[in-house]
């Protein structure tokens, strides 16, 4: 049983750590169909707070859901060319159906772009149909060789919005706007510290304008794209023909936009704050954000203990914590403690004869491993003091990635010192960048390394582009990334 709890360390393979982790938390599984994945009870309890947080937010900012077909025709892929040719390698077909060839094949939802757009055509006619403000919650499919648990898998899950507007200046406040609700939802929720920016030509999203991102950085200090938001121009309503009547009675296109965030933040929620003990949740987010385990020796002991804990799981109910009862019988208390543990719970709370009789509780933090994170508190306003450690978990989780994030973002002035940075301690290279696709090509293809953002905070002035040597006017990000 040890073995089956056993997680590598994060410094022996990181690799493995994250693969352990995900399966002996039981947030995932493998498929029967390569490159896909099965996700569990526990993984999926997790993306829907995960979901309902990004929704509540979506519908706070006036979009509704809605949902459009899984199968689209190719032909739709083929009317914007950068757009197919972008996602042409990672397509899936169906050429058949009911036991017939298809007259025309379709594709498996890799983005819905095209579908939407074809809709959308049908439902605009005048500026008074404007803005159309839609969102879905659906899976896609996109053909990958190399796979990983939450982080890249053929299908996935994953919420993707989708606006049409009258003007430019619209849609691309529509952009930002959805940049921000992300940036709002890693930092506060999931208390991952991001880097909002805009990508590069060569990293833009295939038939944007303009896309922008929300990068972290992982454990392992590799970058991790965690949402994206995309000013579309009028490249899908031309292919589309999507038109409005304008006031003044003449016929204009319209200005889409585009927005997702999937079942990656899982991944990203393990890598940036899990330890060598496994997950590390952060409250709000956490399926389970605090867990009772009884501990009693005598079997008169029992009924007392359970009796109390059953209690303190009604009262911290009612106070609106999601708490669990841990009556396992067929563990011990230890087990129990390091299996919660590697589940990442942010409390656990202990409760044996003693401290029942003195009107105490233990309570043990995640964030904070061994003795450090332990402190007896009064059963009596338990339900208070345990929701005050909960916020002290969130922010102090949110402390220590932003922390780890700063104290590795360098900064270069050569190229020579890029690759020393990242074939050394790793991590964000942030230098002023002039350089063209082709020199970005040349870097990716020597270092594995990407400009991940040109972040939306830039410093005042100009300098000198680390690659060219040429007058720069912008920062860039560069980082290996997942």
């Amino acid at each position: 049983m040890a073995e089956e709890l056993r997680i590598t360390p994060r410094g022996e393979d990181y690799s493995r750590w994250y693969t352990d982790v995900v399966l002996r938390a039981d947030l995932a599984d493998y498929s029967p169909v390569k490159g896909c994945m099965v996700i569990k009870p526990y993984g999926y309890t997790l993306w829907e707070a995960i979901r309902d947080g990004l929704d509540r937010r979506f519908k706070e900012t006036g979009h509704q859901n809605a949902y459009f077909p899984l199968l689209i025709p190719m032909s739709f892929l083929q009317k914007e060319a950068e757009h197919v040719e972008g996602f042409a390698p990672e397509l899936a077909v169906v050429t058949h159906g009911g036991g017939k060839e298809l007259e025309e094949p379709l594709v498996v939802r890799p983005t819905s772009e095209t579908i939407i757009g074809h809709m959308y055509a049908q439902w605009i006619r005048s500026y008074r149909d404007l803005p159309v403000l839609i969102n879905q919650w659906c899976n896609v499919v996109r053909w990958e060789m190399r796979t990983r648990l939450f982080l890249r898998t053929t299908e996935f899950l994953w919420q993707e919005g989708h606006t049409a507007h009258a003007t430019y200046e619209e849609a691309e406040a529509e952009t930002l706007q959805m940049l921000n609700v992300y940036a709002d939802f890693a930092i506060n929720d999931a208390a991952i510290p991001v880097i909002r920016g805009i990508k590069s030509a060569r990293e833009k999203f295939a038939g944007a304008d303009k896309s922008y991102t929300i990068e972290a950085m992982m454990g392992d200090k590799k970058a991790l794209q965690s949402g994206t938001s995309h000013n579309l121009g009028q490249n899908f309503a031309r292919a589309f023909n999507i038109q409005y009547l304008d006031k003044a009675n003449q016929l204009q296109l319209c200005w889409t936009t585009s927005w997702g965030l999937s079942t990656r933040m899982v991944g990203a929620i393990v890598m940036t704050h899990g330890d060598d003990q496994g997950l590390v949740l952060p409250p709000k987010l956490a399926p389970y954000q605090a867990v009772i385990v009884p501990i009693w020796r005598k079997e008169q002991e029992q009924v007392l203990v359970t009796e109390s804990a059953i209690a303190l799981e009604r009262e911290l109910k009612a106070a609106g914590l999601r708490a669990k009862l841990d009556l396992r019988d067929n563990y011990s208390p230890g087990f129990k403690f390091n299996d919660w543990e590697m589940r990442g719970v942010p409390l656990r709370i202990e409760i044996g004869p003693r401290d029942v009789q003195n009107g105490q509780l233990v309570l043990a933090r995640r964030d904070i491993p061994g003795r450090d994170g332990k402190r007896g508190i009064e059963r009596a306003g338990a339900a208070a003091t345990v929701q005050q450690a909960l916020t002290e978990i969130q922010a102090n989780l949110l402390a220590r990635a932003t922390a780890f994030r700063d104290a590795n973002i360098v900064d270069v002035s050569s190229y020579g010192e890029l690759k020393e940075v990242l074939d050394g301690p790793g991590g964000f290279c942030r230098a002023w960048w002039d350089g063209s696709s082709e020199d970005e090509d040349r870097i990716k293809e020597e270092t594995k390394a990407t400009i991940r953002c040109f972040p939306l905070e830039q410093p005042e002035g100009s300098g000198t582009c680390f690659y060219t040597g040429r007058p720069a006017a912008r920062v860039a990000l560069f980082g290996r990334a997942y």
